[in-house]
């Protein structure tokens, strides 16, 4: 397909512009995809804000965006297991395939990998986009774009569940309910869990939590937390916490409220990179401590989940924008915490 198309691109911080690029040329393992919809991820937020995120500095000029959906227009000659028309979620990130760790199917932590919107890659705010095919999972005809762009979120929470173990008759905390949070929640829920505690200090959140499966909340600046959650779990403490929210305070409050053997997955980054924790007390209790970055294997399993209905996960939604309002897509979620939960940016006109 040739032709121009649509990209917004970050020319300096909190600044995002439309330009025009050439439709990229799929390879032979490649196929072009008509991007329908992306979600605005805390790390493009990051970016947009700050100019970086951790070790990953912008350079601009830059696109954002990875958790994308779209239809594929145009197939490489080798692709063999998708065609024109088909919907499909994007995997951001491809990876060497050699190494030690995608040849022990770890393959999140491959050194080499090259991932949407991570410096210095591009993201997929844009209109087309050229992406490897074994990482474009097709979903079935009655889940839409949407959907399938939110399948990032999702695998996020599902790999998170799972480093925890998750399994029904536990109580779990879930600390943070931003968009990580709040999938989180939902695959807890999807794998059985049926007591989930959600703690946050913005309200709307909190309602959201409780719309997506949330049994109990906690309001963090109206009450002590870990008093809380040892009153709503009759003194006994979690068996699993989530801890999405990525600081010190609500990390060193999972390890005072969990129970002695539970286990704790951080997923949330400080901003800092650095925390000071009670050690004594995570070894007095025997803690596990887990950790997430990105997924593995999530794709097949987040698609099952939302096409069965177990998961709505539109509901996560809060608001969506035309790629023509980009900017103030990004000023209003930077912005606007306390009510955007999650911003969706309708690419197709």
């Amino acid at each position: 397909m040739e032709g121009k198309m649509k990209v917004a691109v970050m020319t300096d911080i909190a600044k995002v512009e439309l330009t025009e690029r050439d439709i990229p040329v799929p390879k032979a393992d490649e196929v072009l995809i008509r991007v329908e919809y992306v979600g605005v991820c805390g790390s493009d937020l990051h970016y947009y804000e700050n100019g970086g995120s951790g070790p990953n500095i912008v350079k601009p000029p830059f696109v954002l965006g990875h958790e994308a959906g779209g239809i594929v227009v145009e197939v490489g000659s080798d692709v063999t297991h998708l065609k024109t028309g088909d919907k499909v979620a994007l995997e951001p990130g491809k990876t060497c395939g050699h190494c030690e760790f995608c040849k022990s199917g770890r393959y999140n932590l491959c050194k080499d990998v090259v991932f949407f919107a991570t410096p210095p890659v591009d993201g997929v705010f844009q209109e087309y986009v050229a992406h490897k095919a074994d990482l474009c999972f097709k979903i079935p005809d009655h889940m839409d774009t949407m959907e399938a762009a939110l399948l990032e979120p999702l695998s996020v929470g599902f790999h998170a569940a799972k480093q925890g173990k998750a399994q029904i008759g536990m109580t779990a905390v879930v600390m943070g309910a931003g968009c990580i949070g709040l999938v989180s929640i939902m695959a807890l829920k999807a794998m059985g869990v049926t007591k989930i505690i959600a703690v946050d200090v913005m309200p709307k959140r909190l309602e959201k939590a409780l719309e997506l499966g949330a049994t109990d909340i906690v309001n963090g600046k109206e009450k002590d937390t870990i008093e809380e959650i040892m009153r709503l779990t009759n003194k006994k403490g979690s068996d699993l916490v989530i801890e999405t929210a990525g600081t010190e305070i609500t990390t060193r409050q999972a390890i005072g409220f969990s129970k002695k053997g539970s286990t704790i997955v951080l997923v949330g980054y400080s901003a800092s990179g650095e925390m000071t924790l009670p050690m004594t007390l995570a070894l007095d209790k025997e803690l596990t401590f887990k950790t997430v970055f990105r997924y593995r294997h999530i794709y097949p399993l987040a698609i099952e989940a939302v096409a069965s209905g177990r998961i709505n996960l539109k509901e996560i939604v809060t608001d969506i924008f035309p790629l023509d309002d980009i900017q103030k897509a990004m000023e209003q979620s930077v912005k606007n915490k306390a009510d955007i939960v999650k911003s969706v940016i309708k690419v197709i006109s």
